[in-house]
């Protein structure tokens, strides 16, 4: 019961249904998820623990804010990670995992002009599932999707931004095809150059919205 609560929570706050700020009432929760208090409590105890949501004082859970200095943290620290992901993957996928690649990033193509936030993520969560199942390195895996929680509201709020996502789409596309060569240390550098570029356009969308 307790993981279905937390999924259902976690999806909602990735998905911007409850946005940074907003408070998680534990009773409206109850009530729409049809279950007790305990599995509630718990559920929001392992989302604190994740940093998706904080406790404040006289208000209790609230989804968590990111500061300008954590999120370039973290975009560091994913750029690391990820392209040592993408790297280790070029070196070890498979012909069927290399071709599962290739269809989660045409899946991404395609949804890329509907403007649809959510759709958008899942698009790209796929494609991050795809290498990540096969870099062969379960820390890294498991490090990474952590910090990707976090930084999804960031990472959908770099993809709506003008041109980014046809920019995103040649960067993720110049990562495949070194991906796909088996040219290692080059789909590295491509990976942490996309990261480098997600970042520089998000962190400008922090700076300008915490003036």
């Amino acid at each position: 019961m307790r993981s279905y609560v937390e999924d259902y929570l976690r999806q909602a706050i990735l998905s911007g249904k409850y946005k940074s700020g907003d408070r998680l009432v534990e009773r409206e929760i109850c009530e729409i998820l049809n279950v007790s208090r305990p599995p509630v409590r718990e559920a929001l105890r392992q989302l604190e623990a994740d940093k998706l949501i904080s406790n404040e004082l006289h208000r209790g859970p609230i989804v968590s804010s990111m500061s300008y200095e954590e999120a370039e943290e973290l975009y560091k620290f994913r750029a690391l990670l990820e392209s040592f992901a993408v790297a280790e993957f070029s070196r070890l996928a498979t012909d069927e995992q290399i071709n599962d690649l290739s269809l989660a990033i045409k899946k991404l193509h395609e949804v890329s002009d509907k403007g649809d936030k959510q759709l958008l993520l899942n698009s790209k969560a796929d494609l991050y599932n795809v290498i990540l199942s096969g870099c062969g390195n379960n820390l890294v895996r498991e490090s990474l999707l952590k910090l990707l929680d976090r930084i999804s509201l960031l990472r959908g709020t770099s993809l709506l931004q003008p041109n980014r996502m046809a920019q995103s789409l040649k960067e993720i596309d110049q990562m495949f095809k070194f991906i796909k060569s088996k040219n290692y240390e080059a789909a590295k550098d491509a990976a942490y150059n996309h990261i480098q570029a997600a970042a520089k356009v998000a962190l400008a969308v922090i700076a300008a919205e915490q003036k």
